[in-house]
């Protein structure tokens, strides 16, 4: 009973702290995750590098998903990232929704149909009587995960939505519903600092300040608008969060978009290779690293 999946990081358009309404964007940069199941009832996580890591989330992971389509077997998973932690690349989202694919693999449970719903049973619940699952209705149970152990305060089913089922989406983190999806054939670069940001220390009524500029966001977002939405978010959620604004400013002549990411530190920026040639030769100059990727537009994926 072993199963193997990946998913992708990704980019913030809109910050869902202030409404609860965000939108991201995949990015080509993926956590893969290892389940291997038992016939215990204990489920142990290992983060490759991250020896002190907090496993929380990916063993909750697994833990739902057996609850559900199984037995409460248990087990080990362990994730190896490409994506940086605490960086705001929703790393914590692709660990979740590669745990999550990886123990429906090893249970040998279907996932179907990307932007679908899964059949319910009579609570409202999924219903594990149909040996399949709907992507996104995978990517709740990640957000599930994410709510039980802390480590999220929206849900950020924006970001473990946009690391599903790839490409741009926008969504409703009360609900979790899926509100609009895209696809932008875009390049991205990434300044990460030095310092690291958790998204559950964000000031969250200090976010709240900005809820007209968030509306405003969301607003672009919906009319296909995604690079100025970004520019938008960026600036507001920088000057709520602490974040300097000049990395943004020095990229805004030459990106579509460019964003503070989830609750930062990273600055993402979105446009041609050309475009953001310039960017790139201006954040190299700062401390940190660069990151260069491209948008991911099929999401995450059993191996």
């Amino acid at each position: 009973m072993k199963g193997v999946a990946s998913a992708p990081g990704a980019g913030t358009v809109l910050n869902a702290l202030a409404t609860h309404t965000g939108s991201a964007f995949a990015i080509d940069v993926d956590t893969t995750a290892t389940v291997d199941l038992d016939s215990g009832d204990t489920v142990t996580g290992e983060i490759d590098g991250e020896p002190d890591g907090d496993t929380r989330l990916i063993e909750r992971c697994v833990d739902l998903v057996t609850e559900r389509f199984g037995d409460g077997e248990g087990g080990t998973v362990r994730t190896e990232s490409e994506v940086p932690m605490a960086a705001g690349l929703k790393s914590s989202s692709a660990a979740a929704n590669a745990s999550i694919l990886a123990t429906l693999d090893a249970l040998g449970v279907d996932v179907v149909d990307p932007t679908g719903e899964s059949e319910l049973d009579g609570d409202g619940g999924v219903d594990p009587a149909a040996d399949e699952i709907t992507s996104l209705d995978a990517c709740r149970l990640g957000v599930e995960a994410a709510r039980d152990v802390g480590v999220t305060i929206t849900g950020a089913f924006d970001d473990a939505a946009a690391s599903m089922v790839g490409g741009v989406v926008v969504t409703d983190n009360d609900t979790d519903e899926l509100l609009a999806r895209e696809t932008r054939d875009w390049e991205v670069l990434v300044w990460t600092p030095p310092e690291r940001a958790y998204s559950a220390d964000a000031d969250v009524d200090r976010c709240g300040k900005i809820t007209e500029m968030a509306d405003l966001v969301e607003e672009l977002a919906l009319d296909g608008r995604y690079g100025k939405a970004m520019t938008v978010n960026g600036l507001a959620y920088s000057a709520a969060l602490g974040f300097s604004t000049d990395p943004a400013i020095e990229a805004m002549d030459h990106a579509e978009g460019v964003s503070l990411s989830g609750t930062g530190p990273s600055v993402v920026a979105v446009g041609t290779g050309e475009s953001l040639a310039a960017v790139r030769e201006q954040w190299a100059a700062r401390d940190g690293s660069l990151l260069e990727t491209s948008t991911q537009t099929t999401g995450a994926r059993i191996q």
